[in-house]
């Protein structure tokens, strides 16, 4: 990338500044608002990159001469010196020395002079989100986790903490952790693939195994028709079945006639997101542990408008009615209880390596739609102007974006499965 002068930094601000800007980490590319504001640009990365801990965020620039080719720092104090001359930044990790936690056996033995010595904590959320509250040293970090999930309006059981990427034991005390006044806990909250169905069609009755196989990131938590669960390097099932020509399918082991095969899966926080560096970045990357939402690859849409939405968004994608009435209302209880959802359907070639999917005989064509949705306020509307105007485009764009081949998924004389499911990103 051709490096900025810095001689030319005066000259450059005469010119039209993009409104638009990129962030990088890994993997993975961002487009966001520039914001001359360091705290917002912040919070920004922070939402789209929740593994890392906001206290150990860092931006890196090499487009600058002064860089002499190599990343440096961009700090607080010089961020409106340079934001406008760069155009994109690396996001990374800082390592960070950790405290040294009080033992175990300190959790009732909080040394009296703290027992009602109160501090104030930031509370960073899954989205970047920060809630800020007073607490008294003594008090559990339990205290901590049913505040947030009173907050966020979700189970506090699936909520994990962590202090300077130390996982809190939320029968232990605050003031076990040597936690200071001012620092940062971080909320990671367990979440679950809702219902995805794979439906198998055949132009005559035939019999077919189904094998699916799920990253580290995930875990099974129901399957039906029930079958053995195996693990090697990630949980997999495969299910034998007989297809019948009217859709149905008979599982061989059981005997069991269904309409479809059911799988659900919940995320395992601990686990470290994959994201190979070897991998080039040719596909959106997914990562069930941490999942985003972003201005330039959602839509946002108001609740009253989303169903006629998804109906044609899904009718785009190749499901069929029975499907997109069951999709449709299966989501709709969580889609309610929000003002306005932002949503994206994950491209197939990502959603394959969190939940790799193998079939026998190979069919014609497979066709996976696995949406991603969280919930809106108004309040924070303005920071999706770019989705709320993709929310007007037309909805036939999501079959490129997912990579579906609408005339083959529809053909009837083909073998074709057909796959939806999705996944609310909790905050």
């Amino acid at each position: 990338m051709p490096k900025v002068s810095d001689k030319n930094t005066e000259a450059n601000s005469v010119k039209q500044i993009p409104k638009l800007f990129a962030l990088k980490h890994g993997q993975k590319r961002v487009m966001v608002n520039r914001y001359k504001s360091y705290k917002l640009m912040l919070d920004s990365a922070c939402r789209h990159f929740p593994t890392i801990p906001r206290d150990a965020m860092t931006f890196q620039t090499d487009q600058l001469d002064i860089c002499e080719g190599q990343l440096v720092d961009v700090t607080p104090e010089t961020w409106d010196k340079v934001i406008d001359s760069i155009t994109s930044l690396e996001v990374t990790r800082t390592a960070l020395s950790l405290p040294n936690p009080l033992p175990s056996s300190a959790t009732e033995a909080i040394p009296s002079r703290s027992k009602n010595v109160k501090v104030k904590l930031d509370l960073v959320l899954t989205s970047g989100d920060t809630l800020s509250v007073r607490t008294e040293l003594s008090s559990r970090v339990q205290k901590l986790v049913d505040y947030v999930a009173r907050k966020s309006g979700n189970c506090s059981s699936n909520h994990k903490i962590t202090w300077h990427g130390l996982r809190l034991d939320g029968n232990r005390s605050i003031g076990s952790y040597n936690i200071l006044d001012g620092d940062s806990l971080y909320f990671l909250m367990d979440q679950v693939g809702g219902k995805p169905v794979i439906y198998v069609y055949s132009p005559s009755d035939m019999d077919v195994s189904v094998k699916l196989t799920l990253s580290p990131e995930w875990s099974f938590s129901a399957i039906y028709p029930i079958v053995t669960l195996k693990q090697d390097n990630g949980e997999h099932i495969e299910w034998n079945v007989r297809t019948h020509q009217d859709g149905s399918l008979t599982e061989r082991n059981s005997g069991l006639d269904v309409s479809y095969l059911f799988w659900e899966a919940k995320t395992n926080s601990d686990a470290f997101p994959r994201s190979p560096a070897s991998e080039l970045q040719l596909v959106d990357v997914f990562s069930p542990t941490s999942s985003t939402l972003g201005d330039m690859d959602s839509i946002v849409i108001s609740v009253d408008k989303v169903t006629v939405y998804l109906d044609n968004s899904l009718k785009a994608l190749g499901l069929h009615t029975e499907a997109r009435t069951s999709f449709i209302t299966y989501w709709l209880p969580s889609i309610l209880k929000h003002e306005y959802i932002a949503l994206r359907f994950v491209p197939q070639l990502a959603y394959e390596r969190a939940a790799s999917l193998s079939i026998s005989p190979q069919p014609d064509i497979v066709t996976r739609v696995f949406m991603l949705f969280r919930g809106i306020s108004k309040e924070n509307l303005a920071d999706w102007p770019n989705a709320q105007m993709q929310a007007e485009k037309d909805v036939a764009r999501w079959a490129d974006v997912v990579g579906v081949d609408l005339e083959r998924a529809n053909d009837t004389a083909l073998f074709r499965v057909l796959e939806w499911g999705g996944m609310e990103v909790r905050v």
